[in-house]
């Protein structure tokens, strides 16, 4: 379809959004009060255009539109399709605006309309937007409808300039489309836009069978205790680097919540509270978050604290005790590394450090690039030859075959992990328990690893699922042929290995595999390579992985490059 042409079906957004209330209405009308139970009701009663209007200002940012920003061909006269929104007090017509609110509205040639004079007075008129918008703060602290605002001009504004002379409209349904919008998706992350890709064809998902019954949701408090810890999450990303985040500390449950998903949000807020406190030094305000969040990170934090606030003797007992039960093997790292300094700063003896494995080190000294390429790709040039082609995979490449091979496992219509046509994968990826509940599942897909199927089983669903979203294929970087030297020249058993590995803790394990890979397909072999530029450092979760590697005979080697002074 050309650019410039009517799409089909120009009323496709409101077809859309009737999905979702439907959809919604479906799974959860035992959650909803009757207020949104009459919404739904009363909005498909309304004139397609009016309805189609109210979906429009959804779908767009803010709550305040001017009325001409508001034309569409579809729907025609905005001002006769708003009346029935008006009445129901979906949308308000000419609010009170704040000033902030004004200058957000209109351009700055249009504000001089209003301000021209106070302007000049103030020695601002020449001055940018938000200079002015702070120059006039002060003397206009009052909400005032346009048409107040208006009346202002004639003491304060340009006598010569034309009146504004237009509509203002303030949706008041925000949070209840927001709320919909959350319980159909499970998240505020996603939102209408992804039906308009699927549509396109841009997004494919995979189908998966779920009763009527799945829904994101089970009680109504599990919503709003969703929707209380992410404005708690807006609040905290609104503040300035120096602003103290007690008040939303506080407004944060003291208890973890029964639910294991809302608990990992929950404690996901608090260690990013913690760290802002860090950042002020607010010491005492970081161990509070660290000591409430369930975070994986928390508790390593929590020592690094107690040591930076002057308590080693606390951050030794607690890293001591951390260590018989470490959590994640990143937080073991964290506790390794800091238990010898805690242990000198106790006046105690340091433990033997533990030997690493003995990863290969390539030493490459290579002129600057010109144009400049990514050092990566100056190595994997550098190495290839014509027998050992080197593919730049970093991440990509395991994940993918793992993905390939074990696609109906993550893909599997566990209770709870799929509730809407929209999922990348199930909506328990990331959290504890994933493996565990589908370990029959991923049993079935590894067992192919020892007898061979694994090659067809890869190919078929690289051939079948092409293009289809996916939490660990990369589409844009497979191809046939190196699907087939992966396969040709990894053993089975490293894949094996690897795939294990992700499957602990997908979270952390899905990133820091090492940059390249070389096949040496007559000798059905290959290395993986991590490429650290000048001035650049292992960081910790390649470190785990190289470690991981090393001790499974996975071959890695790490290739350090300088620059040649010639």
């Amino acid at each position: 379809m050309p650019p410039d042409s009517p799409p089909e079906n120009p009323w496709y957004y409101l077809d859309n959004f009737e999905t979702v209330l439907r959809w919604v209405s479906l799974r959860y009308n035992d959650l909803m009060l009757a207020d949104e139970q009459g919404f739904m009701r009363d909005f498909l009663a309304l004139p397609q255009a009016s309805r189609g209007l109210l979906v429009r200002m959804t779908m767009r940012k803010g709550c305040l539109f001017r009325a001409g920003k508001l034309r569409y061909r579809e729907i025609g006269n905005t001002e006769q399709a708003a009346q029935a929104l008006v009445r129901n007090g979906w949308i308000e017509e000419a609010p009170r605006l704040a000033l902030d609110e004004l200058f957000g509205l209109f351009t700055k040639a249009q504000l001089e309309v209003l301000f021209g004079n106070a302007l000049a007075d103030l020695g601002a008129r020449r001055a940018g937007k938000p200079e002015q918008l702070e120059c006039l703060r002060p003397h206009y602290p009052d909400a005032l409808t346009l048409e107040q605002w208006e009346a202002v001009a004639s003491a304060t504004g340009d006598p010569d300039g034309e009146p504004l002379g237009e509509r203002i409209y303030k949706i008041n349904i925000r949070p209840l489309c927001d709320r919909l919008r959350l319980m159909f998706f499970g998240n505020l992350r996603q939102d209408w836009t992804e039906f308009v890709l699927s549509d396109l064809g841009l997004f494919v998902y995979e189908r998966v069978d779920f009763p009527d019954s799945a829904r994101a949701f089970q009680s109504r408090q599990e919503i709003d205790d969703y929707l209380h810890l992410h404005q708690c999450r807006e609040r905290l990303e609104a503040l300035a680097g120096a602003d103290d985040p007690a008040d939303i500390f506080h407004a944060v449950p003291a208890a973890p919540y029964a639910n294991h998903w809302l608990e990992g949000r929950r404690g996901k807020l608090l260690y990013r509270i913690g760290r802002h406190q860090e950042g002020r030094r607010d010491w005492a305000g970081a161990l509070a978050c660290y000591t409430r969040s369930s975070h994986a990170e928390a508790r390593s934090r929590r020592i690094r604290v107690l040591e930076l606030s002057g308590q080693a003797d606390a951050a030794l007992t607690l890293a001591a005790a951390a260590l018989q039960a470490p959590g994640t093997e990143a937080e073991q790292q964290a506790l390794l590394r800091m238990l010898p300094r805690l242990r000198r700063q106790c006046g105690q003896a340091a433990a033997p450090v533990r030997k690493k494995n003995n990863i290969r080190r390539i030493d490459l000294a290579l002129p600057a690039p010109w144009p400049a390429i990514r050092v990566e790709e100056e190595v994997r040039h550098h190495l290839a030859a014509s027998n050992a082609p080197v593919y730049y995979v970093e991440n990509t490449l395991i994940n993918s075959l793992f993905g390939l091979l074990c696609w109906d496992a993550v893909f599997a219509a566990v209770p709870g992990a799929f509730f809407h046509p929209f999922q990348q994968g199930p909506a328990d990826l990331m959290l504890d328990g994933f493996h565990e509940r589908r370990r029959a599942h991923f049993d079935t897909c590894l067992e192919q690893l020892d007898t061979g199927r694994y090659r067809e089983t890869i190919r078929r669903n690289f051939a079948d699922k092409a293009g289809i979203q996916s939490p660990f294929v990369a589409w844009n970087v497979l191809c046939a042929s190196l699907l087939d030297l992966a396969m040709d020249c990894m053993p089975a058993m490293h894949l094996k290995a690897a795939f294990h590995r992700l499957l602990a803790d997908v979270r952390a394990n899905r990133s820091g595999l090492p940059d390249l890979i070389q096949f040496w397909p007559d000798e059905r072999r290959y290395r993986m390579i991590e490429v650290k530029g000048p001035g650049d450092r292992l960081q910790d979760n390649q470190l785990r992985w190289l470690d991981y590697c090393g001790a499974h005979g996975l071959p890695v080697d790490v290739c350090y490059v300088r620059r040649d002074a010639a």
